[in-house]
C-alpha cells in the first residue's frame, strides 16, 4: 500500500501547506505520517507567549493542537522535540529521521523547499529530510528495517513563495477534502491568522489548476488546490 511521509519543521507547517495531500492519501486508505521536528514553540507561538505561558506549557499546547489536526486528517503524527529558532542540523537528528523513513517506507515524501530567507528552520528541515532519505537508501546504514527505495520528494508551498525560489510544477486538486483541511487548520488557534490566508491561497491555486487542466474536465467553480515543486525527475513510460 502506498504511504506518505510529511517532514515538517514546526507543528503547524504541515497543516497550512500539505493538509490537502494528507487528507487525500488517507481518504484512499493510504498510510500518512507527519514527522514534526519541533513544536514551533519559540518562533511560531507568539499568542501563547503574550498570554504568559511557560515554555513547557507552550510545547504541550502546540503538541495538542497538531495532534488534533493530524487526527482531523486521519494521519499519524510524531514529534522529535528538536527545538526551533533555531532548528539545528545534527547527525543525531538525521539518524532519527532515517529510522522514520525505514519504518514508514514512504512512496511519497513532502517537505519544505530548500530556501526560505524568512525562516531558516524550514531549509534546515529540508536539508535533514533529504540527507536522511539518502542514508535510508544505503544498505550498510545501521538502522532497523530494509533499505529505502527512491520515493519522489515534493516541496510544499512556503508562506512567501516568490522569495523562496518556489515555482510550482504540480497543482494538486484538494477540492474533495478541503473541508478536512479547513477543520485541521481550525485545530491551530495559536495561529488563527493563517486560517483565511490558506483558504484564500487554496482558492487561487484552484483557479490556476482549472486553467492548466483545460475546460473539458468540468471542474467545479469552487475548485481548491495545493501547489508543489518536484525535486527529482519523474520516471514514466508515457508522457502525460
Amino acid at each position: 500500500m502506498s504511504s506518505l511521509l510529511v517532514i515538517s519543521a514546526h507543528a503547524g507547517d504541515f497543516v497550512w501547506r500539505a493538509a490537502g495531500a494528507i487528507a487525500l492519501a488517507t481518504s484512499r486508505g493510504q498510510r500518512a505520517k507527519v514527522l514534526c521536528l519541533s513544536y514551533g514553540e519559540r518562533g511560531e507561538s507568539a499568542k501563547a507567549w503574550r498570554e504568559g505561558k511557560s515554555l513547557d506549557e507552550i510545547k504541550d499546547l502546540r503538541r495538542a493542537e497538531a495532534t488534533a489536526a493530524a487526527g482531523a486528517l486521519g494521519a499519524e503524527i510524531e514529534f522529535l522535540d528538536a527545538g526551533d529558532y533555531p532548528l539545528v542540523d545534527s547527525p543525531e537528528l538525521v539518524d532519527r529521521i532515517v529510522r522514520v523513513y525505514r519504518d514508514v517506507e514512504p512512496s511519497v515524501v513532502l517537505t519544505h523547499p530548500q530556501a526560505d530567507p524568512y525562516n531558516q528552520d524550514h531549509p534546515a528541515a529540508c536539508r535533514m529530510a533529504l540527507q536522511a532519505r539518502v542514508l535510508a537508501q544505503a544498505i550498510g546504514y545501521d538502522a532497523p528495517g530494509e533499505p529505502l527505495g527512491a520515493p519522489p520528494v515534493f516541496f510544499f508551498e512556503p508562506h512567501q513563495p516568490e522569495q523562496c525560489d518556489f515555482k510550482p510544477d504540480v497543482l494538486l486538486d484538494i477540492t474533495s477534502v478541503f473541508e478536512a483541511k479547513r477543520a485541521a487548520m481550525e485545530c491551530l488557534p495559536a495561529q488563527q491568522h493563517m486560517w483565511d490566508y490558506y483558504t484564500d491561497l487554496a482558492t487561487r491555486r484552484g483557479v490556476q489548476l482549472k486553467r492548466n487542466a483545460g475546460p473539458n474536465l468540468g471542474l467545479p467553480h469552487a475548485t481548491k488546490a495545493e501547489a508543489y515543486m518536484r525535486l527529482y525527475p519523474q520516471v514514466t513510460e508515457e508522457l502525460a
